[in-house]
């Protein structure tokens, strides 16, 4: 069975900084892809960004474009996202996630995480 585990998280000030990780575990398949996803109360889990474990695809959504990056340990099957100039609309929960080609959509995730909170404020 194919897991995923996330570290990190908690509270960081207004234009700070956090990083989250992933760790993969059980069944890894050669080829997959990672990221993270979020979740504010009151709205729907939105994607944030992706990367394939082969190649150097990403992609980001709109709104942390050009302030979070997504990097991958392929020998530990982890991947980390650094997240830079933190507002107070990245308060989430944020989920790790990983999916056999893409997860890019809701449907394409098979593997979630359980969830860490970030907290951005003053």
């Amino acid at each position: 069975q194919f897991q995923v585990v996330e570290s990190g998280g908690g509270w960081v000030q207004i234009g700070g900084s956090m990083t989250l990780s992933c760790t993969a575990s059980g069944r890894t398949p050669m080829q997959y892809a990672m990221g993270w996803y979020r979740q504010s109360p009151g709205k729907e889990r939105e994607f944030v960004a992706d990367i394939m474990k082969v190649g150097a695809n990403t992609d980001y959504s709109d709104s942390v474009k050009g302030r979070f990056t997504i990097s991958r340990d392929d020998e530990n099957d982890t991947w980390t996202l650094q997240m830079n100039a933190l507002k107070p609309e990245d308060t989430a929960v944020y989920y790790c996630a990983a999916g056999i080609s893409t997860i890019e959509t809701i449907d394409d995730v098979t593997a979630w995480g359980q969830g860490t909170q970030v907290t951005v404020s003053a």
